[in-house]
């Protein structure tokens, strides 16, 4: 398989890839290159959790998803969990579990989201980067499940991690 960039940017690439097929032939496909990310369920009682109430220049609407963040730092990703929680909540939480690692999109993007749950948490100031327009929301699992159910989460990570744990949270 033969690579070649084609577009480089702060976050991600985009490379022409040549894959080889079973009769032979060559492919050529375009994938984005992104060192990954996580997602974190901040846990603020048994019957809360935090979400983001924020805004999304590639949608031009606000919405709410979970905290999340870029691998962009060199961090190990329980680490870069930790201080994206702590960035954009506030939050600092004395338990952390790794939860599941999956593929945002894999027919075009290599992206692995880490996804974590915070629970213990001290609330604090939050030390939200430049253009980060956010606000905390604490809501219960029945407000979640309305907004799931009504579809007001339209954000791909949060689906996958709400989803989840709300089907096997006794297992995490």
């Amino acid at each position: 398989m033969t690579r070649r960039v084609l577009f480089h940017a702060k976050r991600f690439d985009v490379e022409a890839v040549h894959e080889r097929l079973p009769d032979g032939g060559l492919l050529e496909r375009h994938i984005i290159r992104h060192p990954g990310a996580v997602v974190i369920l901040p846990l603020v009682d048994e019957n809360h959790i935090c979400m983001i109430h924020t805004y999304r220049v590639a949608i031009d609407r606000w919405h709410l998803e979970l905290p999340a963040g870029t691998l962009d730092k060199g961090l190990p990703p329980e680490e870069m969990a930790r201080l994206e929680l702590l960035e954009e909540t506030g939050y600092r939480a004395s338990h952390w579990a790794h939860i599941h690692t999956f593929a945002m999109s894999p027919g075009i993007l290599d992206e692995k989201m880490h996804y974590y749950s915070a629970s213990g948490l001290v609330d604090g100031r939050p030390e939200r980067e430049q253009g980060e327009q956010m606000e905390n929301r604490i809501l219960s699992w029945s407000e979640v499940d309305r907004l799931l159910r009504d579809h007001k989460i339209i954000d791909a990570k949060t689906l996958v991690a709400l989803l989840w744990y709300m089907r096997y949270r006794q297992h995490a």
